[in-house]
């Protein structure tokens, strides 16, 4: 897997500081999308296990409340295998941070219905996010005035919650930041 870049302040992507992943490879291609160079899986480094431990390292301090993945396009499946020591590793060192992924799939019929049924990665993958913002962008629905999204077809979504209730549940702002 590529990654094109790494923020190690970011506040626009998920509630408080955070560090934000962005990966390289996207296939839905959506017009105005605003990191169009990340469509190129080949575009950027390689992500290796020593920016594992970079990001560990950036994650460290308190005031930093969890980490954010973008892209390019998490979700496609040769970036999977590639976030999920990572992700892993995030869980398992900061349990109290939280876990941001933005993807262009919907989360119950491309993510819950196909791929957490046909790839066992996804599966894995997905116990680890928290907060899925779903959706592929669509310009004509841009909206500058939403928090954490970029048009209005977007949903935020509580993974862990839409699980274990078997149903899409939104994530709830009130109390988050």
């Amino acid at each position: 897997m590529n990654y094109a870049d790494i923020k190690n302040i970011d506040v626009a992507n998920g509630p408080g500081i955070r560090v934000s992943l962005f990966v390289s490879g996207c296939t839905h291609h959506c017009k105005g999308c605003f990191n169009p160079e990340t469509w190129d899986f080949n575009f950027g480094q390689c992500f290796t296990e020593d920016k594992v431990d970079e990001i560990l390292s950036l994650l460290e301090p308190s005031h930093i409340k969890g980490l954010s993945i973008l892209g390019g396009e998490p979700l496609e499946y040769s970036n999977q295998a590639g976030l999920l020591p990572l992700l892993r590793r995030v869980k398992e060192k900061y349990p109290e941070k939280d876990i941001w992924c933005y993807t262009g799939y919907d989360f119950q019929k491309d993510v819950v219905e196909r791929m957490m049924v046909n790839w066992p990665e996804t599966k894995e993958l997905i116990t680890y996010i928290d907060i899925l913002v779903d959706g592929k962008f669509e310009e004509d629905k841009k909206d500058l005035t939403l928090r954490f999204r970029g048009s209005s077809n977007q949903n935020i979504i509580d993974v862990q919650k839409s699980l274990k209730e078997g149903k899409v549940c939104l994530w709830e702002e009130k109390g988050n930041i």
